[in-house]
């Protein structure tokens, strides 16, 4: 057995576990009652029944959101979590933009639109970052 006594973390290694954690426990939020509600009703009405309830794509994009985060975590699968999710990001973009022009409705939620689309875009940058990198 073999002790490692310099595991001084690389940034991107310190990143990667950082992003990892939030992802998890955002992902773990999109389980709790208050919290499914709220999602469920950014979901824009072009996808509901398609395939799924409001709720349920609000459950499928919260065990994305785990699986991406556990994903960067194991080397052998880390590209493809990064890769993965940067196109959930794309891909639930809709429903914050939904949000972004309902902010009567969802209050501070709903960030608005173009400070939400720039920090999509640093997201996207970063999780290419850590699960590349």
């Amino acid at each position: 057995m073999t002790i490692v006594t310099d595991a001084a973390l690389e940034p991107v290694d310190l990143a990667r576990v950082i992003t990892a954690v939030v992802f998890v426990a955002i992902g773990i939020t999109h389980f709790v009652p208050p919290v499914v509600r709220g999602m469920a009703a950014m979901v824009p009405a072009a996808f509901h029944g398609r395939p799924f309830s409001p709720v349920a794509w609000v459950w499928v994009t919260g065990v994305a959101e785990i699986a991406g985060g556990l994903g960067l975590l194991w080397e052998p699968t880390r590209a493809a979590a990064g890769i993965a999710l940067a196109v959930f990001l794309v891909c639930v973009f809709p429903a914050n933009a939904y949000a972004a022009r309902h902010r009567d409705r969802f209050g501070v939620v709903a960030v608005p639109f173009w400070p939400r689309l720039a920090m999509q875009v640093l997201l996207i940058a970063l999780v290419l970052w850590v699960g590349l990198g």
